[in-house]
């Protein structure tokens, strides 16, 4: 009898709770899967593969569809048209962040990803016009790049035609880069310090991508109890923190106002310059979190980016040939590659757009909200509704590619071989809050890549046919398969 009067309670509180909560909704929400009280669509969703699954949503829903995380609404955005629309043509709108469980416990709302409002455009500001005129009379950012790839080349010699997996060494490379402009120098490859950096980094971005760190994000209020590798994401961060503001330290004890060196001596000089100033946003919670996240972003998604691009060369032999070829008669194979050279090899442009696009490690997007009530395609979304711009669907969108699977150079070509413009290119996101890094992440691309196909040709103990390019599954980014590699100069 009492079990029986339990299960009629909990079932009457569940009703009511479904009523309360319906009747509270807007009208004219995104169509999408029926959630169910409290817990929403979770049951109804792969853990181990939410990017088909949103996708499948989009292809069932519309466009414009939404699901629930828990409580928490989440608007799926299919499509390229749609992605602009919202983004460009309504880009002061949905110039906000939406919400994740990790960064804003991480976070909290301080640096220059995650945060909004005034905080966001200080931070945003600050840090691209610091990356822009970065050097002040000392070397340039391309200059940096350009000596971060010689010294990967000479990393590479000393392979003397081994196998061996490259991710460790891009990691390195992109990772030096970053370094020599937030913290003033590049360290040694066989840096304690710095592989321990890195290799927390990895960590922290595989928890990240994996199923337990996805589900955590999304849907915090429920997963926060069980237990898993997501806790010790906060453990991780706080060793970051406690490593860049020892580098922070460092930096106030030897400043000089009239010569900075990098990223942080400019944002102490900035914070001295606006002490009295109460609404500043130049504090020490800022600078440490927008260094762990330019750090961060600084280095895996570039790093990836290139293993992807290796990975397809190898699976594309005529391609490699062809690239160097272009390469040959433009640069030769002595002259240091510069930025102004992509433009005058074409097919090189063209081959790093399709592997960008083709690549896709941000299916997902990063995510975004209305700053105030909206309507999309005819649906109400609220303020502050995390929204999802599926890029996947926007960089595999075949209105805009053809036959979009396939990697295929010649989505970024016209018919006389000159470089082509495609509007659904945006592996940097679109809009107002477009990756404050891409300049950076595509000069890296260019000169990384180049510099090695000009002075090495690139080999694999597996046939071409037999490589797979598709990503490694059950992550919530695209990351390739582990793959080793070996080097010969040419």
């Amino acid at each position: 009898m009492e079990l029986a009067v339990s299960l009629l309670l909990v079932c009457t509180v569940t009703f009511l709770i479904l009523i309360f909560t319906r009747s509270r909704k807007p009208s004219n929400l995104p169509p999408g899967p029926t959630p169910l009280p409290l817990i929403g669509n979770i049951l109804q969703l792969n853990f181990k593969d939410f990017v088909k699954d949103f996708v499948k949503i989009g292809s069932k829903y519309g466009p414009v569809s939404m699901i629930y995380m828990g409580r928490q609404p989440v608007v799926l955005l299919n499509g390229h048209d749609v992605v602009r629309e919202a983004f460009v043509d309504n880009g002061e709108v949905y110039s906000d962040r939406g919400h994740l469980a990790f960064p804003d416990m991480a976070f909290r709302g301080y640096g220059i990803v995650f945060s909004n409002g005034e905080r966001w455009k200080q931070m945003r500001r600050f840090s691209l016009s610091t990356l822009r005129n970065f050097g002040m009379g000392k070397r340039s950012l391309e200059e940096r790049v350009q000596e971060e790839a010689k010294c990967l080349g000479e990393e590479l010699q000393k392979k003397k035609g081994e196998l061996f997996d490259p991710t460790y060494l891009l990691s390195l490379a992109v990772s030096n880069v970053i370094c020599s402009i937030v913290f003033g120098a590049r360290f040694e490859y066989e840096d304690k310090e710095f592989l321990a950096m890195l290799a927390l980094m990895k960590e922290t971005f595989q928890i990240l991508a994996s199923p337990w760190g996805q589900v955590f994000n999304l849907a915090p209020s429920i997963f926060k109890h069980f237990p898993g590798s997501h806790h010790k994401l906060f453990s991780n961060v706080n060793t970051f923190r406690e490593y860049v503001m020892e580098k922070v330290k460092t930096h106030e004890e030897t400043l000089d106002e009239n010569c900075p060196r990098d990223y942080i001596d400019c944002f102490i000089t900035k914070m001295k310059e606006e002490k009295d100033n109460s609404n500043s946003e130049f504090n020490y919670e800022n600078l440490w979190v927008n260094l762990l996240q330019l750090f961060f972003a600084g280095t895996e998604t570039t790093s990836t980016t290139l293993r992807y691009a290796i990975l397809i060369l190898l699976k594309h032999p005529e391609i490699q040939k062809k690239l160097q070829d272009e390469m040959d008669s433009v640069i030769g194979q002595d002259q240091d590659p510069s930025v102004a050279d992509r433009l005058k090899m074409p097919y090189l442009d063209a081959v790093i757009h399709e592997i960008q696009r083709f690549a896709d490690i941000l299916p997902l997007g990063v995510l975004r909200a209305p700053s105030k009530d909206t309507t999309l395609r005819g649906f109400t979304i609220p303020k502050g509704t995390t929204v999802f711009p599926m890029l996947t669907t926007v960089l595999k969108d075949e209105k805009y590619f053809p036959d979009a699977q396939k990697f295929d150079p010649g989505h970024f070509l016209n018919e006389n071989g000159s470089a082509k413009k495609n509007d659904a290119f945006m592996p940097f996101s679109i809009g107002k809050r477009i990756c404050v890094g891409e300049g950076l992440a595509r000069m890296e691309i260019f000169l990384f890549l180049t510099y090695i196909l000009q002075k090495f040709n690139l080999k694999c103990n597996i046939k071409p046919e037999e490589i797979d390019l598709s990503p490694i599954p059950f992550r919530g980014n695209f990351t390739p398969r582990p793959y080793e590699i070996s080097v010969s100069l040419r």
